[in-house]
């Protein structure tokens, strides 16, 4: 079905409140940790994104083969907890899941004592796992790997016999997803050591807890960007918590130098224009913060804010190659940007022939629909694919329909 959305949206109308979803990052670690520490409480306020749908479908079920669909996170974590998991498993998802290597994790848990083997081609799901206990022991991974293959080693590795130490080598990419990890870890019961590049966790046992998940700083990144292009009104952003598991609350600082100022208030926070002059030049390193990076290309190409990203490493690995993408799409708005080195992406302030009346392409990616829905309060704009928007934020179009013109 090729299904499409026509926004067009109306600045006038930004004085709003948003109950913002639940982090699908701190939902989909709760799930596993809840399971290990074998909890009698339900996680409060999970996600209802498709990721953590899928986690939770998998952990509700008796069956032995699970299909997890387009969800990324969910056969990362799973893969390696079934690996210590008593039994015989398979696990496959879509077709672009199965075009989404794995090789990397498969390869460090076969190392640590794991039994599991490509069903179909090589490296890629999708797998059967032969759960057994893991004897657990050293490894070393390039630290630009997806933090979820550290993540999802770091919440089995205390039931390891030996334990586990990883070795990360290099430049250590989204790092705030460890340390989250390693945190929630901790509220668990479990102790994870996190010095320099190695990451040390002994063998221990979770401690069954109650936990709430809070709301999704990435989430809030698209209504501050919608805010900094209208450059007025009030969003009032519900659910978001200043000392934050997540990296992605660098965006309330980040968004400073495009315009938006934030106040805390006990229910989340305010964001409003801060009538301060705005960056000339925008230069970040988005190492840490790499599900940002879409936003801020859109944000800064409309504002007409030339800029130089770099860190952008993972996001050829994402649900689409979102640099391809962004170049792709942003063309169609008029904007030339360019990739200057790997992992890189700028633009000079180069234009080109917009398309009239663009069509912007989602790639299956979520991040994709909700980066460029804001431009819609310059032209009407259409959005293929809308629904991708479930993967994180399934009331996003809803949420966004306050502003739309009538």
């Amino acid at each position: 079905m090729n299904s499409a959305k026509l926004l067009r949206l109306n600045p006038d109308k930004i004085n709003i409140e948003i109950n913002l979803p639940a982090s699908k990052s701190i939902s989909n670690r709760a799930l596993i940790l809840n399971a290990l520490s074998y909890s009698p409480y339900d996680i409060e306020n999970l996600s209802d994104s498709d990721d953590t749908r899928v986690m939770v479908r998998v952990f509700d079920s008796n069956d032995t083969k699970f299909d997890i669909g387009a969800a990324g996170t969910a056969m990362r974590f799973l893969t390696a907890f079934l690996a210590k998991t008593v039994g015989e498993w398979q696990i496959t998802g879509s077709e672009r899941m199965k075009n989404r290597p794995i090789r990397i994790l498969v390869d460090a848990l076969n190392q640590l004592g794991a039994r599991i083997e490509y069903l179909e081609k090589e490296g890629y799901p999708p797998l059967k796992v032969l759960g057994s206990a893991l004897t657990g022991g050293e490894i070393s991974l390039n630290g630009s790997v997806s933090s979820q293959y550290i993540s999802a080693l770091m919440m089995i590795a205390p039931y390891m016999q030996n334990g586990l130490k990883i070795t990360l080598e290099g430049k250590i990419i989204s790092k705030p997803y460890i340390i989250m990890t390693q945190k929630m870890m901790a509220e668990f019961g479990v102790s994870a050591d996190f010095t320099g590049n190695i990451i040390d966790i002994k063998p221990q046992t979770y401690s069954p807890t109650r936990f709430r998940v809070e709301s999704d700083w990435s989430a809030a990144s698209y209504w501050y960007e919608i805010l900094s292009l209208a450059g007025k009104g009030k969003i009032h952003l519900k659910g978001l918590k200043k000392e934050s598991y997540q990296g992605d609350c660098k965006v309330a600082e980040l968004f400073e130098q495009l315009g938006v100022k934030t106040e805390f208030d006990k229910d989340g926070v305010i964001i409003s224009a801060n009538n301060k002059p705005e960056t000339p030049c925008f230069e970040y390193d988005f190492t840490n913060e790499p599900d940002l990076a879409q936003t801020f290309a859109v944000s800064c190409c409309l504002k007409e804010i030339p800029f130089t990203f770099s860190g952008l490493q993972s996001l050829k690995i994402k649900e689409t190659n979102r640099i391809a993408a962004l170049i792709n799409e942003l063309g169609k708005l008029g904007y030339v940007l360019y990739e200057p080195a790997e992992g890189q992406l700028a633009w000079n302030g180069e234009r080109c022939v917009a398309t009239e009346n663009p069509v912007i392409a989602t790639y299956d990616d979520h991040r994709m629909a909700m980066a460029f829905a804001p431009a819609a309060l310059f032209q009407p704009l259409t959005i293929e694919h809308p629904e991708v928007i479930t993967k994180s934020y399934p009331g996003f179009w809803k949420d966004l329909s306050k502003l739309e013109m009538k």
